[in-house]
């Protein structure tokens, strides 16, 4: 990909991202190894890269980190942060060390602080126009295995699925 190319697509993704803040008060980015990426020249990854991850961006203008979510698929990323940001949105405030339900979702979550957030989020540091090193705050959404047991449990059903906060750079 050229420069002209490289440029182009930065700035549909930019507007793309606007306008999804805008229309819904935040933009979801899913990363997925194995499914390839948009960006012209660009054949996707590895997916022994890590696992899938998907993060908001747009909380951080109403005053609260990002949220970050490991090992799920498009389909449930989208559908917890979509749920926790409207908590958010209404008020809720998340911080490490809480516990979140869902009605509709079997799994807990652990709120996490994301200790290198900049080697992880940057559409949202683009947007926000933050340098790597002076990243926006992020939170880690932990879930439980079928078994109700974390990551940080003996047993945990896979622990390479969410990787640990501070373990993990894209």
């Amino acid at each position: 990909m050229n420069d002209a190319q490289r440029i182009a697509w930065i700035d549909q993704s930019d507007a793309e991202v606007s306008a999804n803040i805008r229309r819904f008060g935040t933009h979801i980015v899913y990363v997925s190894w194995d499914g390839g990426c948009s960006a012209p020249g660009c054949s996707g990854g590895d997916p022994s890269d890590g696992p899938p991850f998907g993060y908001t961006v747009g909380l951080f203008g109403l005053g609260h980190p990002e949220l970050l979510i490991f090992g799920a698929n498009a389909e449930t990323t989208a559908g917890v942060l979509n749920e926790l940001t409207e908590r958010i949105r209404a008020g809720t405030d998340l911080v490490p060390g809480e516990l979140v339900t869902f009605a509709g979702w079997p799994h807990r979550i652990v709120v996490e602080s994301v200790p290198n957030p900049g080697q992880i989020v940057f559409e949202a540091n683009r947007f926000y126009l933050r340098p790597d090193e002076a990243s926006v705050p992020v939170l880690q959404l932990t879930y439980d295995d079928r078994q109700g047991r974390f990551p940080w449990e003996p047993g945990y059903a896979a622990p390479d699925k969410q990787p640990r906060p501070g373990t993990f750079r894209a």
